[in-house]
Order: structure tokens, then sequence, then C-alpha cells
């Protein structure tokens, strides 16, 4: 098709007011531009698109009302199109499309993004919770602005920012008698049934924790809810091998739970916001980071992790 959207736009126009002079008006532009739309369109559909009569105007064929209502929905993609990248110029856009590792979301995300929304003015969340291969699908497809997951297993394509690091440690019930020591070794644990964060990368990672320390796991217990892994754990079916402890007031662990960090050195992943806009990162992006990056430096290690002093020191030096 040689039209533009513009000169569709024009053709429903006439559609619509049932006049080229009105239409002229309408949008401020000559005649002579609009009947070179109306050309181009009936050369396109090999139709004529309007019928020419003195006393009523411009009335539509069969053929122009096709053409009409199929153009409608495009006009209107355009519309949103052209006031979605005018926001991005002015400033934040009306929604802001974040994906995040699926624990994240209950864990700390609303209050990052609270502290985005006092610094940006209101804005409309769209939060993804998924696991790393649909986080790296809509990444590449461009179904969110950024995603913020754990630098686990093969590299996000896109540029990463890493905010801080996280250590593995133990969930288990505070009667246990392991949560009597400052830090648990792994070689204490190896014997007690296990429940799994089983989403992927988390299971591969738990393996590696292991497989490092010389050791094997019994899993046990098997869930992709972060919040179904405490509940297991007071529940008695065994331990759990973590990174994150909550941080939202609305999650609390006491009087049931208590959380020890791994005496064994361990690298600790770090967490990171991947986006697709490497050094020109649209104005509310960098502003969704530096509130990632403040809010974990304002917690602190001793808030945001478990972990031991000497381990704690290095968390925020990514």
């Amino acid at each position: 098709m040689a039209l533009t959207v513009r000169q569709i736009r024009y053709v429903v126009e006439v559609a619509r007011l049932g006049s080229i002079q009105a239409a002229s008006r309408e949008l401020a532009i000559s005649q002579s531009s609009i009947l070179a739309a109306i050309d181009l369109a009936e050369a396109d559909i090999g139709a004529e698109m309007f019928v020419r009569r003195p006393s009523k105007g411009m009335q539509t064929t069969p053929a122009g009302e096709r053409f009409v209502a199929a153009a409608r929905p495009l006009l209107s993609a355009e519309t949103e199109f052209v006031r979605e990248i005018g926001s991005l110029a002015e400033g934040p856009p009306r929604t802001i499309r974040i994906g995040c590792f699926e624990p994240f979301g209950p864990l700390f995300l609303p209050e990052v993004l609270k502290r985005l929304t006092e610094r940006t003015g209101a804005i409309d969340i769209d939060l993804r919770e998924a696991d790393q291969q649909q986080l790296r699908e809509w990444l590449d497809t461009g179904r969110v602005d950024a995603v913020v997951t754990y630098e686990m297993g093969p590299p996000f394509s896109g540029d990463v920012t890493r905010i801080c690091r996280m250590p593995a440690h133990v969930l288990l019930r505070a009667d246990d008698p392991l949560a009597a020591l400052a830090a648990v070794p792994l070689a204490a644990i190896v014997d007690r049934s296990m429940i799994l964060l089983d989403l992927p990368q988390t299971g591969a990672y738990l393996s590696t924790i292991f497989d490092m320390a010389g050791l094997g796991r019994r899993i046990g217990f098997r869930t992709r809810s972060y919040d179904t892994v405490r509940a297991a754990v007071a529940a008695g079916f065994g331990i759990a091998v973590l990174n994150m402890r909550p941080i939202s007031p609305v999650m609390v662990d006491e009087p049931l739970l208590a959380r020890r960090p791994i005496a064994d050195p361990l690298p600790p992943p770090a967490m990171i916001v991947v986006d697709p806009y490497g050094m020109r990162k649209p104005r509310f992006l960098v502003d969704f980071i530096d509130a990632m990056q403040s809010f974990f430096r304002d917690l602190g290690p001793e808030r945001f992790a478990v972990a031991t002093p000497e381990v704690a020191a290095g968390l925020l030096g990514v």
C-alpha cells in the first residue's frame, strides 16, 4: 500500500465529515492533499471510495466503508503510539513495565516503586513476575522496559546494572538446634530434607552450592512460591537455602522461623537490573535504577541479607 498513516487519516476524516472542504479545515491542510490521498486509496483498493453528490456531499461506497472500518484500529494505535512516545520525551510514561524474578514482588519491589513514584509523581505500575526464562523472553520481545533478577545462568542480552550481592543463607525453624549457631556449615545440613524454591536456575544454583562443598543433598519438598517455602519450613518439612530475606513489613519470620548465614565461603550472586536501552536510557528508567540503588544502600546489608560481618562488608561494592 502506497498510503501513509497520515493520508489514511485524511480519507477517514472525509468519510466522517462528508466533505473535503470540512476535512481540510479540521486537519488544517490543503484540499489538494486530501484529494491526492483519496486518489491513492482508490488506486490501492481498485475501487471508488466516495460517491460525490452535490446535495449530500461525499458519501462512502461499500468499499469505502470497509476501508474506513479497517483504518480505525490503525489510527487508534497510531494515536496511542504518539501519546506514549511523547510521554517518554516529556518524562515518565503513564505506565512503567517491570519484569521481576518471582520472589522479588512481595519481598521488596513495591517499596522501591513507591520510592520511584515519590520522585516522578503518579504513574501506573505493570509489575510482571516470572522465572528467568520468561524474563529473558519479555526483555527480548519488548514486553517490559527492564527486568530485575539475579545474575545466574546464561547472561541476559541488554545493559546490566548491578545493585548489590545476595549471599545464600539457611532458613529453618526457630526451635531447630542449628538456630543456636552464629553461622551454619553446609556439612551440618547435608542430611536434612531440603525445601527447594523450584524455579529455573535456582535448582542449579543450589546444586552448585553443595557441589562446591563436595556434599550431596536431598530435596523433599518443591514449590515455586517463596511464601510456600517459608510455610513448609514452619510446618517442619525441612530447611531451605535462600538468598534474600523479606524486607516488606508484611512478611515477618518471627516467632516460628530463623535465618542463619552459611559458614562456608560461597560467591554471592548479584541482583541486577537489565534493560535494552544501553547508554541512552529514558529518564524514567534512570530514575528506577537510582531508586533501586538508593533503596538497598539506605537499608544496608544487615536489612536485606543474612551474612557474616566479613561477607556483609562487601555486598554493596558491586
